[in-house]
């Protein structure tokens, strides 16, 4: 493989970090069109054509180096999907892979919007937020408190809704705050302290390789007392946005909090708590031992919260209830399921987006007339699901699902409509799923396979 470029390759492509955007363009793209387009985000120092090693010719494939990581990061925001020029296929913009991050990231990579910094110990997290605040719009901050006397430890976390916000925050904030690019820690380093209660959990699973989901119940009512707080171990690493709308689907939850080190980084751990015993008693018995994404058991057990002795005792009550019910011949789901009069029946659908109503599906025999490519993060949400989203926005012709991958394609018969999906979708969790929604590719002109039939 062959690379040119229309000026001087800088000695460092790595400095500084998170500055060298991968490209996936059309085979026709020249590097000027390239700089010419990319220079309006800031200063352009090199451009590189991936170019076949033989036949010397554009394999589609660029690198654009800028000065700054901002100027990468904005370029990269603004340019992802965007089409050079007329008939070329929408640019793919990525933050080139670096020895310190082994895959490109895209605009939606959570790694790069993280910041951690050196702040006074008197800073609260109003003062951390208004001090950050004007580089850009602000997620949460964070910050680090010792465990036993709750006090300050002079460090936080702030986190920004774009990449290239935390970027210009690193690069403009007063030097004394040391900010830098939170990376997470990897699998290798993650401390054995950290992974106690998991370990103690799956010595208990091994130990019973037997039992069913339906009696974890049974098993920890007599080795635990009921709480309404709830702790979540799970060896997949889950945003906070994906336990919460997990545990959200039983009425009553009014805290949820992915528990995090000295330094920020996830546990595998996270606390929730609802406002009723019914609600955790309930969400236990339905979430432990779910799977989650496929392949990662989720261990959900009750967890002490310091509630006083009166209140302990009327828990104790509901607890010997319980198990005497269960003792005596009720199914477990008879006994757990609390009753909800005054609350609806929550939606299969948990999103923040404001859908429209459910629309009829287009006849099986419609000529598609825009489809569009999903990726699902971390696996793909059910097939009834997808058609129940999507179909939201009218003329949807099917949805199709490729096995063994986290994509899939959606039809439509009408270009206006796939183009509301698009827009309305693309980035947002559904049930606990992030998708990415983007126009396919059109099918190759030339080809030797079977023509495609999704």
């Amino acid at each position: 493989m062959e690379e040119s470029s229309s000026k001087q390759m800088p000695e460092n492509l790595e400095d500084p970090p998170n500055s060298r955007l991968f490209l996936v363009a059309s085979r026709c793209t020249t590097d000027d069109e390239l700089r010419e387009r990319f220079s309006q985000f800031g200063e352009v120092q090199g451009v590189w054509l991936v170019k076949d090693k033989q036949t010397k010719e554009p394999k589609g494939v660029a690198y654009v180096k800028f000065a700054k990581s901002s100027q990468a990061c904005l370029a990269m925001e603004e340019m992802h999907g965007k089409m050079l020029s007329d008939g070329t296929k929408p640019l793919k913009v990525f933050i080139a892979q670096s020895r310190s991050s082994n895959r490109h990231r895209d605009v939606e990579d959570e790694e790069l919007t993280r910041i951690f910094v050196m702040i006074p110990k008197t800073f609260t997290e109003e003062d951390l937020k208004e001090t950050f605040k004007m580089y850009g719009d602000i997620e949460y901050c964070i910050i680090i408190k010792n465990k036993t006397t709750g006090e300050s430890k002079g460090l936080g976390y702030v986190r920004y809704f774009k990449p290239s916000q935390a970027a210009i925050a690193i690069e403009n904030c007063d030097k004394s705050y040391r900010a830098i690019l939170a990376e997470p820690r990897t699998k290798s380093n993650v401390s054995e302290d950290f992974s106690g209660a998991a370990s103690r959990m799956d010595h208990s699973t091994t130990a019973n390789p037997t039992v069913d989901p339906g009696n974890y119940m049974a098993m920890d009512f007599r080795n635990s007392e009921m709480t309404s707080t709830l702790m979540l171990s799970t060896r997949a690493a889950l945003t906070q946005e994906q336990v919460f709308s997990l545990f959200d689907i039983i009425p009553g939850m009014e805290y949820c909090e992915l528990q995090r080190d000295q330094f920020g980084i996830l546990k595998g751990h996270a606390l929730i708590r609802y406002n009723n015993l019914g609600s955790a008693i309930y969400a236990k018995e339905k979430l432990n031992g779910f799977e989650y994404p496929p392949g990662n058991r989720l261990q959900v057990y009750f967890y002490d919260d310091g509630e006083s002795p009166i209140s302990r005792m009327s828990k104790q009550c509901v607890q010997a209830q319980v198990m005497s019910s269960g003792w005596n011949g009720a199914s477990c789901s008879q006994v757990m399921k609390p009753s909800y009069s005054s609350v609806s029946t929550p939606s299969r659908i948990q999103t923040d987006v404001n859908l429209p109503p459910i629309k009829k599906l287009a006849p099986a025999d419609s000529r598609t007339k825009e489809r569009l490519f999903v990726v699902f993060n971390p696996s793909p949400l059910p097939h009834d699901v997808l058609e129940d989203v999507f179909c939201r926005f009218g003329s949807l012709i099917e949805v199709y699902l490729v096995s063994g991958r986290k994509v899939g394609y959606i039809k439509y018969a009408d270009k206006q409509c796939a183009d509301e999906a698009m827009a309305a979708l693309h980035g947002q969790v559904v049930n606990g799923v992030r998708m990415k929604v983007m126009l396919a590719d059109p099918p190759r002109e030339e080809s030797h396979k079977r023509p495609r039939t999704y």
